[in-house]
This record gives structure tokens, C-alpha cells and sequence, in this order.
């Protein structure tokens, strides 16, 4: 019995609802008859403990607060991340249908006081970007907790079954241990249930199976190129936005004397508030201008290609973002035709994820997924057109084929599936739907004086 299953039969359904477990009641499940038992486990607890890198926080505080693009690129995906809802959404046949709602989904909506979905789908999409990673907790029936993903641990295991057939299939998710402050705080960890705990990792990282990693991780150098190019810019305009000076002094000068030269010079020299200052030397000192300038060292072109990189990364189009080699390029057209790549090469896939992994603690009807409502979504308004116009072009179709013979049920399935194998024929043809060799009958000719006479009728009928 692996330990997935000792913790179904050790305490019920109810009471696992909600209800965490300190961290010394979890590892008493290691303990049976005084013994204690890796219970499924393949290795020993700490080799199946799965953490953010430690490196994760800095890098969240570098990069989201200390680089604009960076920033602006996590801006523009959240914006437009922010805006979805969620529903139900049938299957039927294997294929999805329409989209309904439930008082279910009210806890997506108002997830906990005074928040909102936007809130949810906000600080799940900050932590997945920053730490790969984002664990939305159900404290309680009618309230979730999104919890800092530096301070959760998932646990996996495989089962005991599976090891004693001699087939390893995989580890599976046994738990989460949430320890708020991290190791080393002090404070008390506590297990959570796989069911009570959804868990966002878009980018799956090839070093662990369960884990996430951030998209920030491949850019990190291009990261520190900008902001060292940011620096640099800053350091020319400190330094009075010259260039580098090289300057001889009287060669008859003292150290004491050169120190204090040198000391007045800065001070008269430096600084963006001494800029474009007229430079007075006195007998044998001489300025000689060494390094480049701004304009040619070519900031505009050096650093566009490092912000390209970044929103590549990211997946938002430069034009998007409003970062300069987008802008080159920029027309109605181009801008038209990013919106549209990135709302179906990234919004709509992160939605679909992250609906997903929000079953897990949302009760789902066995006939529907929870699934993302984007038709609200201004920015992508120009697809809801397209969209209307092929249901235009397939109710044209369903006309067509239903006023050929063939059964209305039957034409439905086949334009949705995109299958003509499914049509299927009533054997009448014409836009009457006449049986073959049918003859219509002449119409009836008027009675000379153009009045109609009812026909007699039978007492008692």
C-alpha cells in the first residue's frame, strides 16, 4: 500500500476537505508499528521534495523590479491575461459544446474578500512568470489562497504496487508542504492535500518532474545586458554627458597639490549639472577626449536587438510592447496580425492551462471541463469577428446540404466535425424534398363568379 493510499484510509473524505496537516502528523504516516517505512516512496523524503531554485527570489526582484522590459513585457501579458472568465463548457462526443455557468464557479469569481477573478488570474500568472510556478489553495469552501510558490514543497512518491511488479510507471503528487517565511523561518510547515491545491506551471522545467520554471531563466543574460546598458546611460549623463576625458596636469604639481586639483576639477566637471560647461585649463594642463559618445556607440541599435530577445522570450510581440525595433516596423496591418499571433499563441494556450489545473479544486460536472470565457475580451475582438463570419459561412452550408436532401441533424454534425462522411441522406431531392417521380398536382381552378362555397356538412358532424 503506497502512501496515497494509507492517507485515504487514515482519515476520511470529510475531514480532508479542508483541514491541513501539521508537518509532524505527516511524517507520522512513515511510522507503522513503532517502524518506520518509506511507504511507496522511491528514495528518502528529502530526494523527492521538489522546491523553487533558491536563486528564484533575486531574480524576481532584478529582473520585475529593476528592468523595464521586463516589466512592460509582464504588463502587457497580464493586462490581457486579466480579462478572460471562467465557465463550464459540455463534451459531447469527445468534442467540446457550448458554455454555462454554475454557482460552483463563484468562488473563481469572488475567490477571496474583496477580490476579484482578475485578482486570481493575476497573481497566478506574476508567480508563474517570476518562479515557474503558482499554488492556489482552498482555505475553505467559499475562499482560495494564492501562496508565495518560494515557500511550497511538493512531495512525490511512487506507489508500492508498482514496485513490487517490478514496472516503475512514474511518481505521483502526494501532497504540498506550504512553510510560510521558507526554511529556516521557524514557523510551523503544514501538508496540503493534492485536492486542495492547484498548481500553474506553464513552462515545464526538464529538471524536475513536477516542477515549473520561470521564462526569465533562458533571457537572464540579455536581462543583464539591458540593465547594464541602462546603467551605462545613466553613468554618461552623471558624468555631465561628455565623453571620457583624459587630463594632463602641470607636471610641476605636488600629490598634495594634484589631489587637490583633481578634487576641484570634479567638482566644477562632473555631474549632469555641470553639463556642456566651458572647460578652462591652467599653464600645461591639456584635455583629450578618449571613448565614444552615445551616438556612436549606437545604444538604440545595441540595446533593441537585447529587448527583441526579451519579448521573443516572453512571447509578446515587440510591437506589442512598444519597445523600438517593434516600432520600426509598426503599421495597422502588423499590429493587427501580433495582436492576433499572441492571443493564439499565448493567450489562449495559458487560459486552457491554467483552467486545467484549477479542476482540481473546483468540482467539475462528469459531462463538462472548466474551461475560459474570452468572448468578452476586448483585445480580442477582431478574432470574435472572424468567428462570426465562419458561423455565417457554416449556416450557409447547413442550408445548402439540409435544401439537397440530407437529414438537419445529420448536416450539423458533419460542418462542426468538419466530416461530409457524416452526412446522411433522406432520399428526397429538391428544395420540396418531393419522393422521386412525384407529380404535383395542378392547382385548382377559380369557380366562375370568384366566390369560394364551403362544402356541405352533415348533420352531426
Amino acid at each position: 500500500m503506497g502512501l496515497a493510499e494509507r492517507w485515504w484510509r487514515f482519515v476520511g473524505a470529510k475531514e480532508r476537505a479542508n483541514d491541513p496537516l501539521t508537518f509532524d502528523e505527516w511524517a507520522n504516516w512513515f511510522t507503522y508499528l513503532g517502524t518506520q517505512y518509506p511507504l511507496g516512496l522511491t528514495t528518502s523524503m528529502t530526494g523527492n521534495r521538489e522546491e523553487v531554485p533558491p536563486g528564484a527570489t533575486g531574480l524576481a526582484s532584478y529582473a520585475f523590479g529593476g528592468n523595464a522590459v521586463v516589466f512592460a513585457c509582464m504588463a502587457v501579458r497580464m493586462r490581457v491575461f486579466t480579462e478572460a472568465r471562467f465557465a463550464f463548457q459540455r463534451m459531447r462526443g469527445g468534442r467540446p459544446g457550448d458554455l454555462w455557468s454554475s454557482p460552483a464557479l463563484n468562488l473563481l469569481e469572488h475567490p477571496w474578500p474583496n477580490g476579484t477573478t482578475g485578482d486570481l488570474l493575476a497573481r497566478n500568472l506574476v508567480y508563474a512568470d517570476l518562479f515557474g510556478n503558482a499554488f492556489t489553495y482552498r482555505v475553505a469552501p467559499d475562499r482560495l489562497q494564492v501562496l508565495r510558490p518560494d515557500w511550497v514543497a511538493i512531495i512525490s512518491g511512487s506507489r508500492d504496487d508498482d514496485q513490487a511488479s517490478g514496472w516503475d510507471l512514474g511518481a505521483e503528487v502526494l501532497g504540498y508542504i506550504y512553510q510560510p517565511g521558507g526554511r529556516g523561518s521557524g514557523k510551523e510547515p503544514r501538508f496540503l492535500q493534492p485536492e486542495t491545491v492547484a498548481h500553474f506551471a506553464p513552462v515545464p522545467d526538464p529538471m524536475a518532474p513536477w516542477r515549473g520554471q520561470s521564462w526569465l531563466s533562458p533571457v537572464l543574460r540579455e536581462i543583464k545586458a539591458d540593465t547594464a546598458a541602462t546603467s551605462h546611460k545613466l553613468s554618461f549623463f552623471e558624468q555631465a554627458a561628455t565623453p571620457n576625458l583624459k587630463v594632463k596636469a602641470d607636471p610641476t604639481l605636488t600629490p598634495e597639490k594634484f589631489k587637490e586639483w583633481v578634487a576641484l576639477f570634479r567638482a566644477g566637471h562632473e555631474g549632469a549639472a555641470n553639463a556642456y560647461k566651458t572647460l578652462f585649463l591652467g599653464g600645461g594642463a591639456d584635455a583629450e577626449v578618449i571613448g565614444a559618445n552615445l551616438r556612436q556607440m549606437d545604444f538604440k541599435q545595441t540595446q533593441g536587438a537585447g529587448e527583441t530577445r526579451i519579448a521573443a522570450a516572453a512571447g509578446v510581440p515587440p510591437v506589442l510592447v512598444g519597445l523600438s525595433e517593434g516600432l520600426q516596423a509598426a503599421t495597422y496591418s502588423n499590429y493587427g496580425q501580433a495582436r492576433r499571433a499572441f492571443g493564439d499563441e499565448w493567450a489562449r494556450p495559458t487560459w486552457r492551462n491554467l483552467a486545467g489545473s484549477f479542476e482540481s479544486i473546483i468540482p467539475t460536472p462528469s459531462d463538462s471541463r472548466l474551461w475560459y470565457d474570452d468572448n468578452d475580451v476586448p483585445f480580442l475582438q477582431e478574432d470574435q469577428a472572424d468567428a462570426a463570419e465562419i458561423l455565417g459561412k457554416n449556416a450557409a452550408t447547413i442550408k445548402q446540404l439540409v435544401d439537397a436532401g440530407f437529414r438537419p441533424d445529420s448536416v450539423v454534425t458533419a460542418v462542426d466535425a468538419d466530416d461530409l462522411t457524416l452526412l446522411q441522406h433522406t432520399n428526397l431531392f429538391s428544395v420540396q424534398l418531393q419522393p422521386p417521380g412525384t407529380v404535383a398536382a395542378p392547382p385548382a381552378e377559380p369557380p366562375p363568379n370568384g366566390k369560394v362555397t364551403e362544402p356541405a356538412v352533415a348533420p352531426g358532424q
